[in-house]
């Protein structure tokens, strides 16, 4: 089974309301457990994979400032988020420039980034044009399914 075709899999489960679905043939075994905080997990046949726990959430040590400075609106821009775990990477080799910077102007089908999942790299390319206004994500760092990666003003 292809990486695309695990992402089209796991789409239609966490559309259809279902809360678990294992898959098991002779070449893999996939299991899918959707929770409050959704984690997917794909392995191998002989291999059993466990879900890592999430991280608690660091504690405020200081109250909130009276005059917190205003948060910027997002909610004109559009989020291009990823469509797997995995390693995000902004270039396609560390030799190379990054595949879009903030301020670029990208179009519908144009490969923003590559997420490295299970030793497959997979090129993530845009549904969307117009402007990044912001990237979400530092390079080589881990990505959740559906986390925002992107940022893009559909003006732009």
């Amino acid at each position: 089974m292809k990486a695309k075709e695990i992402q089209d899999l796991i789409d239609f489960i966490s559309n259809s309301g279902l809360a678990e679905v294992k898959i098991e043939t002779e070449e893999f075994k996939l299991s899918i457990k959707k929770n409050s905080e959704a984690q997917y997990v794909a392995a191998p046949a002989p291999v059993a994979v466990a879900a890592p726990a999430p991280a608690p959430a660091p504690a405020a040590s200081t109250p909130a400032a009276p005059a917190a400075p205003a948060k910027e609106d997002t909610s004109k821009y559009i989020e291009i988020k990823s469509p797997m775990i995995g390693t995000f990477y902004k270039t396609p080799n560390p030799d190379s420039p990054a595949f879009v910077n903030v301020g670029d102007t990208i179009s519908s089908g144009q490969t923003v980034c590559i997420i490295e999942a299970m030793k497959l790299f997979n090129e993530i390319e845009s549904e969307v044009s117009g402007k990044i206004v912001k990237i979400l994500v530092e390079n080589a760092t881990p990505v959740e399914y559906d986390q925002p990666l992107f940022l893009v003003d559909p003006a732009g």
